[in-house]
């Protein structure tokens, strides 16, 4: 497998929060994404990992991503040691993707943190030939991403550049929505928590907006850069 682009979040609905305008975007541009939930969002108020299995199956089909995969590292209690970098090594070298996009250094969520920090280590080290990994008994190639980009979640964190998702919003919204359990249902009796208030989409819509006023655009997403990154030219 061969991805262009593997997006990496603490729990399942965090990259849908975050960069599934994006994703949209480059999908319908034939690119080549997946998405690697970290944990099943186990301990959340509302759901439970079953339900949130099948939300993260409809959005994923609704962003027509071609790959995903949960490692269940444990929501909530995932460490940043050997083990769980290994296996975020094995995800890397199996999709070999060319762009990773993680969680946000620092956010609301701590597992949000806990996984920026988890897959700037382990793409590092997948670029090793020392470390050795194997998949269903065949052993893996080194693979280093080119590039690691934060996306913007919950806390505000001032964009190191945005990405026009105008054409792509209404995708975005689906995508997040399909994660009925977590936010806002009227018929809904479980814990209200900060997402499931009916205003926030609103946020979301918000926050899109304003990024997309930074660029002069109708809605944008925001991204941190993991390093700087290479422009062949002045974008002119």
């Amino acid at each position: 497998m061969k991805l262009d682009i593997l997006a990496f979040g603490a729990h399942p609905d965090d990259v849908e929060l975050g960069c599934s305008g994006t994703l949209a975007k480059m999908v319908r541009q034939g690119k080549k994404v997946g998405i690697i939930d970290l944990t099943k969002g186990e301990l959340g108020s509302r759901g439970n990992e079953k339900i949130r299995a099948e939300e993260a199956k409809n959005a994923s089909e609704i962003l027509g991503i071609h790959y995903r995969n949960n490692l269940d590292l444990g929501d909530g209690f995932f460490e940043v040691n050997k083990k769980n970098i290994k296996e975020v090594i094995k995800e890397i070298r199996r999709c070999r993707p060319s762009t990773i996009l993680a969680n946000a250094p620092k956010d609301r969520h701590p597992d949000h943190g806990k996984g920026a920090d988890l897959i700037l280590k382990a793409n590092y080290l997948s670029g090793l030939v020392k470390i050795k990994t194997s998949v269903d008994d065949h052993d893996q190639s080194p693979h280093r991403a080119g590039q690691i980009f934060h996306y913007i979640q919950d806390f505000y964190i001032e964009p190191d550049f945005c990405i026009d998702i105008g054409d792509f919003v209404q995708i975005k919204e689906k995508a997040i929505q399909a994660f009925a359990s977590q936010f806002y249902d009227p018929n809904n009796l479980e814990k209200e928590t900060p997402i499931s208030k009916a205003s926030f989409m609103q946020h979301i819509k918000g926050r899109a907006l304003q990024f997309g006023r930074y660029i002069q655009k109708d809605f944008a997403e925001g991204f941190l850069s993991a390093q700087p990154f290479e422009l062949k030219e002045l974008p002119l």
